[in-house]
C-alpha cells in the first residue's frame, strides 16, 4: 500500500506535489484542505484538477479516523476514541474553558487538546494507564493533527491550545511528532502560535538536545516526578539509563540555547515520590534551572495500587517550593471522572 498522505511534513507535501508537476503554491493549498478545512476525501479538494485529485488519491491515500466513543465529563471535559484506519485506536481529550465556568450550549473562549502522538506506550510508568497496554505503533504526523480537527468540529469552535501528553512517548516519534507541531503552527492551517503548543517527554535526551536545534518557540514540558535516582527508577524503570544529572545538564543548555523556561511535571504519589527528602531533592534539582514546577495529585489508575498524596502534603510542597523562590502551581486536572486526566488514558475497548 502506499504511504498516507497524512504521513507527509510540510515540505513532504510540497515535493510530493513537486513530483506530480505542480506549482510549489499547492502545498498551501493542500496543506489547508486537510488541516486548515478538514477534508476527509480528494473529491472535495474543489479547487484541484480532476487529474490532480486522481494522482493524489493514486500516490498518497486519504484516511480519516473515526469516532468510537466520545465520554463528556461533568466539568465539561470531553473524551474521544478515534481508530484509525488500520484498527488501531488512541484517546484524546479536549478541555474547553468558558471564561469563569461550563456553560451549557455556549462556544468556548479557549479549547486546550491533549493528543496522543503514539498507540500505546513503550516507557511503562507505575503510575500510568497507558504503560499497561504495551507499545503498538507510532502516529503519523496527520494522525496526530486529526486529534485536534476531532475536538474543533465536535465544538465547532477553534482551539486555541495543544499539549501533546496523550498516549505515548513524543520523543520516541520526534519526527512525526514535530511535523505534526509545525502543521498545526502553520497560518494556512490551525494557525496555533508555537508558544501554545506543548510536547512533553519522560526524558528522552536526545529529543530534548534535537528540540533545543529547532527555530519553533514550542513549549517543552518534562515528566520529572521524582528527583532521586533511585525513586525515579523505580516509578520509571525504562528510563534508568537516563540519569537525573544528565537530564538536567540538558535541560540547562536547553534554556541556554533558546531563553525558554521548562515545566517540571510531577505527579505526587502517596509513600512513593512525596517524603520530606523527595522535596529537598527536587529544590535542589530546580536550583540554577529555569523552570515552573506544576505538582499534580496522582489520579486514580485502576490496577496500579499507588494513591494520589494528600491534599495537605501538597499544599506543604507548593508553600516549600515558594519558599525557595522556585515557580510551582498545583494542577488539578479536569475529566477524571471519564478516564481522562492525566495518566488515565487507555484504549477503552
Amino acid at each position: 500500500m502506499k504511504d498516507s498522505i497524512k504521513s507527509l511534513s510540510p515540505e513532504g507535501l510540497e515535493k510530493l506535489l513537486t513530483s506530480l508537476g505542480q506549482p510549489r503554491f499547492r502545498a498551501g493549498q493542500l496543506m489547508e484542505w486537510l488541516y486548515g478545512k478538514g477534508v476527509r476525501s480528494y473529491a472535495e479538494m474543489t479547487n484541484f484538477p480532476k487529474t490532480l485529485r486522481d494522482s493524489l488519491s493514486e500516490q498518497a491515500p486519504l484516511f480519516s479516523p473515526a469516532v468510537l466513543e466520545k465520554k463528556v465529563s461533568d466539568d465539561g471535559t470531553r473524551k474521544y476514541l478515534l481508530q484509525f484506519h488500520d484498527d488501531t485506536a488512541v484517546e484524546t481529550v479536549a478541555i474547553p474553558s468558558y471564561g469563569g465556568g461550563t456553560v451549557e450550549g455556549a462556544i468556548p473562549d479557549k479549547i486546550t487538546v491533549c493528543v496522543s502522538s503514539q498507540v500505546g506506550c513503550a516507557i511503562g510508568c507505575a503510575f500510568c494507564a497507558t504503560g499497561q497496554e504495551g507499545f503498538t505503533r507510532n502516529l503519523l504526523a496527520g494522525e496526530i493533527v486529526d486529534q485536534v480537527l476531532v475536538a474543533r468540529e465536535d465544538f465547532g469552535a477553534r482551539v486555541s491550545n495543544v499539549v501533546v501528553m496523550g498516549q505515548g512517548e513524543p520523543f520516541l516519534n520526534y519526527d512525526h511528532v514535530l511535523s505534526a507541531l509545525r502543521l498545526m503552527n502553520h497560518p494556512k492551517t490551525l494557525a496555533i502560535g508555537a508558544r501554545h503548543i506543548t510536547v512533553s517527554t519522560s526524558g528522552v535526551l536526545a529529543g530534548i538536545r534535537r528540540l533545543a536545534q529547532e527555530p519553533e518557540q514550542f513549549t517543552l514540558a518534562v515528566s520529572l516526578h521524582a528527583a532521586r535516582q533511585d525513586v525515579r527508577d523505580r516509578l520509571m524503570p525504562k528510563l534508568a539509563n537516563s540519569t537525573l544529572r544528565d537530564l538536567r545538564g540538558d535541560l540547562i543548555d536547553y534554556t541556554e540555547r533558546t531563553h525558554r523556561r521548562v515545566t517540571l511535571e510531577y505527579c505526587l504519589i502517596s509513600g512513593e515520590n512525596d517524603a520530606e527528602a523527595d522535596l529537598l531533592a527536587l529544590m535542589g534539582f530546580c536550583k540554577g534551572l529555569l523552570c515552573h514546577v506544576n505538582l499534580l495529585p496522582m489520579n486514580a489508575v485502576p490496577g496500579s495500587g499507588l494513591a494520589p498524596s494528600p491534599g495537605k502534603r501538597t499544599k506543604h510542597w507548593l508553600a516549600r517550593l515558594e519558599q525557595a523562590h522556585i515557580p510551582a502551581t498545583i494542577r488539578h486536572s479536569r475529566g477524571a471522572d471519564i478516564l481522562g486526566a492525566c495518566g488515565q488514558l487507555k484504549n477503552s475497548r
